[in-house]
């Protein structure tokens, strides 16, 4: 974890924005604003999934070198507020977190929650709806998001079979490929809205791919598969093809509204 008096919300990569991708990683670091300290954690959590997606920033900065395109992922410890959640969402800032209790979000008033969602969680949000604008701009169609997380290999002792889960809602564009062409590999598990289910009301892709009927998809990837360079490098380089071939599909760049499982946008 690295802390800062001089803080930035958000990371961007730039990219060929003419492409027509855009990378997105939610919890891509651990890091804290000096004035927050450590939430009153010891630092082994910060080495947790709790804190960040381990192993996903190394992905996603290759994964954008691989393709050309550009990347926007959030600056903050998911402790701090999770971006990938609606502002409404009581998980938004988590009081426990797996087993841990987190000192410096209980009890939390109502004018440090507002001030965390207008320094951190909404300057990364306009970040990511400023290149998803400027993408569409500059490629003269709908854009195709694509978004990196990762996940536990065992949560709460359930052992998770999968290597990789592709989440979505009900816009199967991304996903039915994507999941066909990581499936290929016959070494591989390839999790359908596994470990998780993609219809989450308020998270990143509802927010900037669903409601503006944007093709995307949400990659959860196991995370000892890539806690070191040469397995994120690996997993960058398998994507970066199939990632390209489904950008050539000609649906992917359509408007299409589909609604949601959640409910009603």
């Amino acid at each position: 974890m690295t802390r800062s008096a001089i803080f930035a919300p958000f990371v961007m990569i730039e990219g060929d924005r003419r492409r027509g991708i855009l990378l997105v990683a939610d919890h891509a670091r651990r890091d804290l604003p000096d004035e927050y300290g450590d939430l009153g954690l010891p630092p082994g959590e910060f080495d947790r999934h709790i804190a960040y997606d381990i192993g996903v920033e190394a992905v996603i900065r290759s994964l954008a070198e691989w393709l050309g395109v550009p990347a926007v992922f959030a600056g903050f410890s998911r402790l701090l507020i999770d971006p990938n959640r609606g502002e409404d969402d009581p998980t938004l800032i988590r009081q426990l977190y797996d087993g841990t209790v987190v000192p410096a979000n209980y009890p939390m008033t109502a004018d440090e929650r507002e001030r965390r969602l207008d320094m951190f969680y909404r300057p990364y949000h306009d970040a990511v709806a400023a290149m998803t604008a400027s993408v569409a701009r500059e490629s003269g169609a709908a854009p195709f998001i694509f978004s990196i997380h990762s996940f536990t290999p065992v949560m709460q002792g359930r052992v998770r079979p999968w290597h990789a889960g592709v989440l979505w809602d009900l816009d199967g564009r991304v996903a039915a490929p994507l999941i066909e062409m990581l499936a290929a590999d016959p070494l591989l598990t390839i999790g359908d809205n596994e470990p998780y289910d993609g219809a989450l009301k308020g998270d990143t892709m509802y927010k900037h791919a669903i409601v503006n009927g944007f093709a995307h998809a949400l990659l959860e990837i196991r995370q000892d598969l890539i806690a070191d360079t040469a397995g994120a490098e690996a997993w960058a380089e398998r994507l970066a093809p199939i990632v390209d071939a489904i950008n050539g599909r000609p649906d992917i760049h359509e408007v299409r509204q589909y609604g949601s499982r959640t409910g009603p946008f």
